[in-house]
């Protein structure tokens, strides 16, 4: 589904939600209270990447360059399974393309099958903040900087999973810089914080016009970083694209003049021939070298 356009603010709509919300929320604690019992203590360490809000932050890419710096596998559920990302995910499959061992699925079942390796390389867990089924050596929360905590609403009312003071069960933080933060966007917490730059870089020059598409949580974040760009079009989170959007999207550019792009995510999930035929953005990810330094001295038990 695409992100509800109240997320953001703080509409009537929304305040219509609250009790929905807190239901949902009261729901989901009871959840998380019976899961602790028999948690699972993985003999390797885990490095849980998680947020607070439902999607769009920008996790995916902080997962990866945490596992290209350890040189560790990734465990992760593995959203909307298709035959275009061989029945593993979109986020599977674009972290599998950076050459990271990746295991989708149920998290405990591949912790216990990769405990039983020869290694004692830390394992990356994309997501997995809310379940407390598997105890975290490590646990780092993301945020984007343009999109705060919404309208500070739990789901769904607002993109929270938890209340802000959830926060305090995470060992650091890591915000993605914008060129338009959030004023609102506040973070009262004495956990360490990291920031983080993400760098889109288009398979065109800036001369070259250009048809954006994509099918992520915030797609606008994506059309702001690209230049040049003469036409949009937005589709759900994780959308799985039909023959006829793709024809109608040839035929935008064709009218338009211009080239096809979208983000890497999305071109996972397009069919082989329509990935011979359009090209996507690189999304580059660099986090402060003081980040590297704290997680090392936290695996070694050193902070």
């Amino acid at each position: 589904m695409k992100t509800p356009w109240w997320f953001l603010h703080k509409t009537p709509l929304a305040f219509l939600l609250l009790p929905v919300a807190w239901i949902y929320y009261f729901i989901g604690r009871i959840v998380y209270f019976f899961r602790r019992f028999g948690a699972l203590k993985s003999r390797r360490k885990i490095v849980c990447v998680g947020n607070i809000l439902a999607g769009g932050v920008g996790k995916t890419p902080v997962v990866r360059a945490i596992a290209n710096f350890m040189d560790a596998p990734v465990v992760m559920r593995g959203y909307k399974k298709t035959k275009d990302t061989g029945d593993v995910g979109d986020e599977a499959t674009m972290l599998s393309q950076d050459g990271l061992q990746v295991h989708v699925g149920d998290r405990k079942s591949n912790i216990i099958l990769l405990n039983k390796q020869d290694s004692d390389v830390p394992i990356v867990m994309d997501d997995g903040f809310q379940n407390s089924s598997i105890k975290k050596d490590v646990v780092v929360l993301v945020f984007d900087e343009g999109l705060g905590c919404g309208n500070g609403f739990l789901l769904p009312a607002g993109p929270l999973r938890e209340p802000k003071r959830a926060i305090k069960r995470a060992d650091a933080i890591v915000v993605i810089k914008n060129k338009k933060p959030k004023k609102s966007f506040k973070l009262k917490t004495d956990l360490p914080i990291f920031y983080a730059k993400n760098q889109t870089v288009s398979p065109y020059s800036e001369n070259e016009r250009i048809v954006a598409f994509s099918g992520i949580g915030y797609p606008k974040k994506f059309f702001r970083c690209l230049k040049n760009v003469v036409a949009t079009r937005s589709f759900a989170d994780h959308y799985q694209f039909t023959d006829e959007d793709i024809e109608k999207l040839y035929a935008l550019a064709k009218k338009k003049k211009a080239k096809l792009v979208t983000t890497e995510k999305d071109w996972v999930r397009l069919s082989k021939d329509a990935q011979e035929k359009i090209k996507y953005a690189k999304l580059e990810t660099k986090i402060d070298d003081d980040f590297w330094v704290w997680i090392k001295g936290k695996l070694n038990g050193n902070n």
